[in-house]
């Protein structure tokens, strides 16, 4: 079949598609509102350990079910033991929830990159403009079906010559920006009407200094559960992606110098994100303007590039196809996980799963980006927001399906399969798997635990208890 002949040409391009993946609108977007947040350096402190412990295990523990298995999610599960098949569909179905939101977020942020573009960054500036323009029965659904479009189309062209190829070009334009963005926002200063200065300098030290002002136990878990939620997305795990893409990695490519390679790119580009956009409101809102939430992208980040002049508009520009270029990267994780788990059920060829994918996630992406005007609802979700389609769907896979899943997974692996499966996987052809003590201990004795805990936190039952 087409699927297992598929591959990655070697460790760097195995990277740079799995780092495009895990670097995504989370980064940029989520990342830095949540860092301020939820005590600026004590929800970073809190997420580098997530990242470096259950990160490191659920990246591990996916990579290496694909290679060794050579299937996608279900297959890999199947695979493994029938009776876990189970596990394998429940993994399959978050990246189908997933997309058919995901475009609609790229929509957006293709809205904004050619709004900078056509020299409109005073119209983006205006109060109203955001609501104004995904409230559109017209606009927002053409910019999510283009989005979708380019997503499928490279999908349609396979892992070599589509994902692994876009990858190579838009990583490494990617971490230039952020890294160029980055460092000019610390350079930035403003004076207030009434004569106070703010600096970059003082944003940065506010995002990385630990706030513990009313920290309480309630407190932490919340920020808790804020930093794994972002971890799970950042990283792309328990939604099968990094099963997938291990499918297409050789043998010879050493899966542990893969893993840190993985951590270090998705997780230096999110603390890069909070030093480009924190430092910048900071210093044209204050403290005020870290309160704008999952707003910041779309509405307060226009307002600041704006006021910046000429310059802004360059830096907004480049911000926005930055975001863009990441949006991408990752969409097409999503759309490849599934195309490879249909491929492997209906034993269908790339470009007959690609086109029939294609045509129902174009109608799922109209619907959901219609989801604000023509098909608006409120429904309250069990963590106490009220949420539109958008939302819901962003819930059921998030706070609801990845940490269930991460338990799960945690308990096949750790008890069933026992660690050693995995572990043979990581040290084959003589590898070195430096971390193998910390993955033993923590996919059998702390994943389950915590992952527990997180789902019950995230589903609200712990609110009741």
């Amino acid at each position: 079949m087409e699927k297992k002949s598929s591959h990655f040409s070697g460790q760097i391009g195995f990277v740079l598609a799995a780092a495009g993946s895990a670097v995504g609108v989370g980064n940029l977007w989520r990342f830095p509102y949540l860092a301020a947040k939820d005590g600026g350096g004590l929800f970073l402190i809190v997420y580098l350990v997530l990242v470096l412990t259950f990160g490191f295990t659920l990246l591990t523990s996916d990579i290496a079910i694909g290679r060794r298995t050579k299937e996608s999610a279900i297959g890999a599960y199947s695979k493994m033991q029938e009776r876990w098949k189970f596990l394998g569909i429940l993994t399959f179905l978050v990246p189908v929830l997933i997309m058919t939101y995901y475009a609609v977020i790229g929509g957006w942020i293709t809205r904004y990159a050619v709004v900078y573009l056509s020299g409109q960054a005073e119209a983006a500036a205006r109060d109203g403009y955001f609501t104004s323009f995904i409230t559109s029965p017209v606009s927002p659904v053409i910019f999510a079906l283009l989005f979708m479009g380019v997503t499928a189309l490279i999908v349609y062209n396979g892992v070599e010559g589509g994902i692994e190829r876009v990858s190579k070009c838009m990583m490494p334009v990617l971490l230039v920006l952020v890294v160029i963005i980055a460092g000019y926002s610390l350079t930035l200063h403003h004076v207030d009407a009434d004569g106070q200065v703010r600096t970059g300098m003082e944003g940065f030290l506010y995002y990385i200094r630990p706030d513990l002002e009313g920290i309480t136990l309630r407190r932490f878990l919340q920020i808790l559960l804020d930093a794994m939620s972002q971890m799970f997305f950042s990283l792309s795990v328990s939604m099968g992606i990094m099963i997938t893409y291990g499918s297409y990695v050789k043998p010879e490519v050493d899966l542990g110098k893969s893993v840190s390679m993985i951590e270090l790119m998705d997780t230096g580009v999110a603390l890069l994100a909070g030093v480009m956009i924190i430092p910048v409101v900071y210093v044209f809102f204050g403290v005020d303007g870290m309160s704008a939430g999952p707003g910041l992208m779309f509405i307060s980040l226009p307002k600041v590039f704006y006021r910046m002049g000429i310059t802004g508009r360059i830096i907004g520009l480049f911000f926005f196809i930055l975001a863009a270029f990441a949006a991408l990267t990752s969409c097409i994780s999503v759309l490849e996980s599934i195309t490879a788990n249909c491929m492997e059920i209906f034993h269908t060829e790339r470009k007959k799963t690609t086109g029939v994918l294609s045509v129902i996630y174009l109608a799922a992406t109209a619907v959901i980006a219609l989801g604000y005007s023509i098909f608006y609802v409120e429904v309250m979700l069990p963590n106490g927001s009220t949420g539109q389609l958008l939302d819901i769907m962003d819930y059921i896979s998030n706070s609801f399906m990845m940490p269930l899943i991460a338990f799960l997974s945690a308990i096949f692996i750790g008890w069933i399969m026992k660690p050693a499966w995995i572990v043979e996987e990581m040290e084959r052809g003589g590898k070195k798997f430096g971390r193998k003590w910390l993955y033993v201990v923590m996919i059998k004795y702390l994943m389950p635990i915590i992952m527990l805990v997180l789902f019950l936190q995230s589903t609200g039952i712990l609110n009741h208890v």
